[in-house]
């Protein structure tokens, strides 16, 4: 069975400039939005169905979304698939306190972390 390292390297090979695959170490973003639309399309299409075989297929499709728009960050040196990683753990840490501990007040809502995140950030870009 692949693991996610397997997947990592399959999309680096997949995106090599040199010995990539032609279609795959071409794209961009905005080459690259209309599939992730699509692919979300099909993922809730299979939950409409209750069809679970399908809906894996989908949501590894999704993956496949994410990981090469990833790799292209990657490629521009601004960040990897372990910091979107990383970084949504962060969140889900940080946003239930009540499980997790941290910082914030455990009687807090989802929502009014989520305020408080974004409040501060504003803040940040303020500076």
């Amino acid at each position: 069975m692949y693991t996610f390292d397997d997947l990592k390297q399959i999309l680096e090979k997949l995106r090599d400039k040199e010995n990539g695959c032609p279609w795959d170490s071409v794209q961009t973003h905005e080459s690259m939005k209309k599939y992730l639309v699509e692919e979300c399309g099909e993922v809730l299409e299979a939950i409409d169905n209750q069809d679970t075989e399908n809906l894996c297929e989908e949501l590894g499709d999704v993956l496949y979304q994410i990981m090469i728009h990833c790799e292209i960050e990657k490629e521009q040196g601004n960040f990897t698939i372990d910091n979107v990683v990383n970084g949504i753990c962060e969140k889900m840490v940080r946003r239930h306190p009540r499980l997790f501990g941290g910082e914030m007040e455990k009687d807090l809502t989802w929502e009014e972390i989520k305020r408080r995140e974004k409040e501060a950030r504003a803040a940040r870009k303020n500076r």
